[in-house]
């Protein structure tokens, strides 16, 4: 049976960052994945300034990324605009595999045990912690993180699934073309968004978000006349790709020896594009936790801490969904105050956290 202080299941964002943030504070640490990389996910592959800084402080090269820079974000509801800046530097819109592809070599630079291709197939508490069957063999570790996405089995296997609130799903698909903007832009119609990202130089990503109907991505797409023309005759340079239901809930994020991070861990909407943020700080707040007491019991209360103002604003973006009519009426009223609209942006984007703080005293990964 093979040993390692903590044992991850899933190798995205959130698993990685996770790993790393262990590392970096002398932990053992092995991620399994089911998938070999670089891993893919739809969604709206924009990532926030205090998102970036995040990366930079795991040791993710994100110079090396192809990608395109964004400096906010514009909401489009027929006449009305909306656009705020953010306060402390550019985000960054890549492609998930290319994200992937460079978390992947992070994690490899820093020591950290990657297994692509291996299953999570069961496990089990016990005391001193977990020992869990894979696919290559039997592990037993002091933690188990589920790091395993939306559908979370793991969240599931432990009892702390509480169920979709919405039948909201996304498609995603990418274009060959310069971006037009460097504001992410979310366009509404009734009750749908299409995001539109800057990802490369000559590439825009697309996510629709919108409740199942059976509609194709191009059958979605005409809901967005204005956007639909700015991208007709564009290669399309992805095929459409789904993900949801949206709004997954979990009862909470810690039991025993087993702690949920990233989508696992809870999940509002797309509405707010901070998914990868807050998994980056998450995983952090875990990893700190754990090396300060050898228990993740600390962290339910530390996530709850770091998710609220994300959370609270994404309930705001949800009504907005729900009642057009209401966000038509509000978007006016922001509009006549810019200010504003941008002070709940930076707030509901972390935009002044710093991860160097949060990481301070804790040694550089290898490069």
């Amino acid at each position: 049976m093979r040993e390692a202080a903590v044992l991850i299941a899933g190798a995205g964002p959130a698993g990685i960052a996770t790993a790393l943030s262990l590392a970096r504070r002398g932990i053992s640490t092995c991620v399994i994945e089911r998938r070999h990389g670089p891993l893919d996910k739809a969604c709206g592959e924009g990532i926030g300034p205090a998102g970036v800084r995040a990366l930079e402080a795991l040791g993710v090269r994100t110079q090396r990324l192809r990608a395109a820079p964004f400096r906010g974000v514009r909401y489009v509801d027929g006449p009305l605009v909306l656009e705020g800046c953010f306060a402390t530097g550019a985000g960054l819109g890549v492609r998930r595999t290319e994200l992937s592809r460079e978390l992947l070599e992070a994690a490899r630079r820093a020591g950290v045990e990657v297994a692509l291709g291996c299953a999570l197939i069961d496990f089990a508490q016990r005391r001193g912690g977990i020992v869990a069957q894979t696919s290559r063999g039997a592990f037993h570790s002091r933690l188990l993180v589920g790091a395993d996405g939306l559908a979370s089995p793991v969240r599931e296997r432990v009892g702390l699934a509480s169920g979709a609130r919405s039948r909201r799903f996304g498609l995603r698909r990418h274009f060959r073309m310069a971006p037009w903007s460097a504001l992410v832009e979310v366009h509404w119609s009734g009750s749908a968004e299409a995001y539109v990202t800057p990802v490369a130089p000559d590439e825009v990503g697309v996510a629709i978000l919108a409740r199942a109907d059976g509609r194709s991505f191009e059958q979605q797409l005409t809901a967005f006349p204005e956007l639909a023309l700015k991208l007709a005759g564009a290669e399309a340079v992805s095929d459409a790709r789904g993900a949801g239901p949206f709004w997954q809930r979990a009862r909470r994020r810690v039991t025993g020896s087993i702690a949920l991070v990233g989508d696992a861990a809870g999940y509002t909407d797309a509405v707010t594009g901070e998914g990868i943020a807050l998994a980056l700080r998450s995983g952090d707040a875990l990893a700190r936790v754990f090396a300060e007491s050898g228990s993740p019991v600390g962290y339910e209360r530390e996530w709850r801490r770091i998710t609220r103002e994300h959370r609270a604003f994404a309930a705001l973006l949800g009504a907005a969904v729900a009642h057009p009519r209401a966000r038509r009426a509000a978007f006016q009223a922001l509009a006549r105050m810019p200010g504003l609209f941008e002070r709940l942006l930076r707030r509901a984007t972390a935009d002044a956290w710093d991860p160097a703080r949060a990481t301070r005293g804790v040694a550089a990964p290898a490069r």
